[in-house]
């Protein structure tokens, strides 16, 4: 069987068994073309015309379907930004949208700090754009910063790994501090896919309005910034809520999933009364 025949062939499978997307991939025929040719051990631009063995993938194919287990877990590797990370399920499946703002950042911090780490995606790709910068990766899940060990073996250089519940051991201050920190709400984490299942509810859970995390770290975050220091932080779908909570705050929104702040803006930052007649 042609390697081209092999990609359609799975596509046709995962269509059929209407799984869901979104760790790494976003529809079916990225799917298959992830599980097969990675399966395989081979480049994603391998020759489509090449002859393939089916019954090596076929058991990932089958557990893909079967269990629903995301394919970055099946195979213990997640692409973000063009660098392949080691992942398990000690960690969430990378796909921060931060990975792709570095670029447009007009800071050049000489100190980072990505708090709630995880793989250590963000630190590793913060230090590869900003070749300067020291970094610091904290997290609160010894797994997890087993699995961003790993991968700054790999790719890091310049990154120091803390342990750490958000600021607790965190010491000095930074021109940069970025998070992608649980943020899924109670009412969502509900209701999540199977898919979503298979990550550490420990890295997702933001209780009940996705907030809870984020409103720590807002209230930590300047004192470990330096003064023109800025706080770029991942929210997900919770733009509308942030907004509410924190009326009197103008955020800078790179994305409607990422928002930033100065950290004089941070200063002032306080949640908002709730309305009369609606619970805080």
């Amino acid at each position: 069987m042609k390697l081209r025949e092999l990609i359609r062939q799975t596509e046709r499978r995962l269509r059929a068994a209407r799984l869901h997307y979104g760790h790494g991939t976003d529809n079916a025929h990225d799917e298959a073309a992830f599980l097969v040719l990675r399966g395989l051990g081979l480049p994603f631009d391998t020759d489509p015309e090449r002859a393939a063995r089916p019954e090596r993938v076929e058991i990932l194919i089958q557990r893909r379907i079967a269990e629903r287990i995301p394919a970055a877990y099946l195979l213990k590797e997640a692409w973000l930004d063009g660098l392949a990370f080691y992942v398990d399920r000690r960690v969430i499946v990378p796909r921060s949208h931060i990975a792709f703002l570095f670029k447009g950042l007009r800071v050049r911090p000489k100190r980072i700090l990505d708090l709630c780490t995880g793989s250590g995606c963000l630190a590793i790709l913060a230090a590869r754009a900003f070749p300067k910068a020291r970094v610091d990766a904290s997290d609160i899940s010894r797994d997890a910063l087993a699995v961003a060990a790993r991968n700054v073996r790999t790719h890091g250089r310049r990154i120091r790994l803390i342990r750490s519940d958000l600021f607790e051991n965190i010491e000095g201050r930074y021109d940069l501090i970025l998070s992608n920190p649980p943020y899924v709400s109670t009412t969502s984490m509900r209701k999540l896919p199977p898919e979503y299942r298979h990550e550490p509810g420990l890295a997702l859970g933001g209780g009940r309005d996705g907030l809870q995390f984020v409103s720590q770290i807002l209230a930590g975050a300047a004192q470990h910034l330096t003064p023109e220091g800025m706080l770029m932080c991942e929210i997900g779908e919770n733009r509308g809520a942030l907004e509410r909570a924190y009326s009197a705050t103008n955020f800078g929104w790179p994305r409607d999933e990422v928002f930033t702040l100065a950290r004089a803006r941070i200063r002032g930052a306080s949640r908002s009364a709730p309305r009369p007649g609606r619970a805080a």
